[in-house]
Order: C-alpha cells, then structure tokens, then sequence
C-alpha cells in the first residue's frame, strides 16, 4: 500500500478508481480504508455504483450520512470507546442498522485495553460498550450487525 504524498496522491485515485470500477462491473463490496482523505474518497466513490464498508468509520455525522445514502455501511471499532471520539455521538443518531462491528486487529484496541495488541475477543468489548452506550441488548447488537454483514456480503 502506498503512503500518499503530493507526488504519488493521483496515482492512489487512479487506482482506487481502478478497484471501483472492477466492483462495480462484477457487482462486489467493497472495504474502503480512508484516512485523511474524506473528500477524495467520497469525490471517487461518486462516480462508482457501488456498495460495501468504510472501514474504521470516526467521522462525523454528516459524513456519515452521505457514505449511508451512497449504500455503504459503517465499520466500528475500538475507536468508539476512545474519550476523545465522537463515534458514539454519531452511533446514537445513526442507528446500529448502519454498522457492522470490526476489530482492526492489532491495532485500535478498545478501552480497557487500549495500548494493547488488539484481537478478535475484543469485539465482544466493543459490544459490551455498545450496550451501555445505546441501551440496547447484546442479542439485539449481534442480530443487527450480523443481518448487515450477511445483506452487503450477500451471505
């Protein structure tokens, strides 16, 4: 994966652009990871009548509304426990029928965890926030998030 730079930062649209279109043609998710780059991604996605994940989703409301009316889904993580995020502000008014839950092991451990080496158990600690946070049951979080992955990844 590149790094991007003002030198290389076209190149990564032409490719990206490269992916869409081969998602698009054969009619496939796609998990898009974007960082730092918001604006470009939702200008490429745009063009492209696809569907899918963005990964690691810590953006703000009103992004998170345009990725949902594109089709996309949004991937949570350890994030959501993090003090200094929003996610959980923007979860309570979108709604966990818009989410599906991710570890991105290692890294992004939740909180106790955090600053730890993340793996797939923590998914059931980023539930348990979840629960707390949403007042919502386990079962309803896990039925939820389940259906979501099974509908976008046609499963």
């Amino acid at each position: 994966m590149l790094s991007i730079t003002k030198e290389n930062k076209q190149k990564q649209i032409e490719l990206f652009e490269k992916q869409l279109e081969i998602a698009e043609k054969h009619n496939i998710p796609v998990i898009v990871h974007s960082r730092d780059a918001t604006l470009d991604t939702i200008e490429c996605l745009k063009k492209y009548k696809v569907n899918g994940v963005i990964h690691s989703f810590s953006g703000s409301y009103e992004t998170a509304n345009i990725y949902l009316k594109m089709g996309f889904l949004l991937g949570i993580n350890g994030v959501v426990t993090f003090k200094n995020c929003n996610s959980i502000e923007v979860l309570k008014r979108i709604g966990i029928d818009n989410i599906i839950l991710e570890t991105d092991s290692p890294y992004l451990t939740p909180v106790p965890f955090r600053g730890k080496k993340n793996d797939p158990s923590h998914i059931k600690d980023i539930v348990d926030y979840l629960t707390k946070e949403l007042d919502v049951t386990e079962e309803k979080i896990s039925e939820i998030t389940e259906g979501n992955i099974k509908r976008v990844f046609d499963i």
